[in-house]
């Protein structure tokens, strides 16, 4: 059967890799996100080590904060934080690391690397705590998480992508994954 069906596709002038070269579009249907959940988590200010290989360097220390959403509800924990280098051209690269932990206990490692991009004058109202609109800037991550066997796990066995929204006290970030 499986010699009929390739005999069939050469004489047809379709080979794998001929059917691969013609195509033209998508293999597949587009993915559509889900939301998942949100996290509003609560900062102190930056903490500033200015400049450093052509960025600067900064630390924003995470003190706390909620978890909600149809998928996962909980709380932020304090002591994580975001790396963050804002180099010139507006573009900032984002290294965030923290916990949460679930309404009924798990607690979550949350590994959120992203970028936030806007032009000079929006990053630094937003370097020195100021608001902006959420639509004068890019913020976008995509979320790693690591999480004991049982009720959470899928939040490792999915691919994820956030949406952050930048205030002077809070960051909230929407997670949705990837379907």
């Amino acid at each position: 059967m499986r010699k009929t069906i390739i005999a069939a596709a050469a004489a047809a002038g379709m080979t794998s890799a001929g059917a691969a070269q013609d195509q033209t579009g998508p293999a597949a249907p587009r993915p559509e996100l889900e939301w998942a959940f949100s996290v509003r988590v609560e900062v102190d200010p930056a903490i500033e080590q200015g400049e450093i290989d052509g960025g600067v360097s900064r630390f924003i220390p995470i003190t706390g904060g909620e978890v909600y959403g149809p998928r996962l509800t909980g709380t932020v924990l304090p002591g994580g934080g975001d790396w963050q280098v804002i180099r010139k051209g507006g573009l900032s690269d984002i290294e965030a690391r923290y916990f949460l932990k679930a309404e009924y206990g798990t607690v979550i490692e949350v590994h959120n690397p992203g970028v936030r991009v806007a032009d000079e004058a929006t990053i630094e109202k937003l370097r020195i705590g100021e608001p902006v609109p959420q639509d004068s800037y890019y913020f976008r991550t995509q979320p790693r998480f690591r999480v004991a066997d049982g009720t959470h796990q899928w939040l490792e066995r999915q691919v994820f992508v956030a949406r952050g929204v930048r205030f002077p006290d809070r960051v909230i970030i929407d997670f949705y994954s990837v379907e």
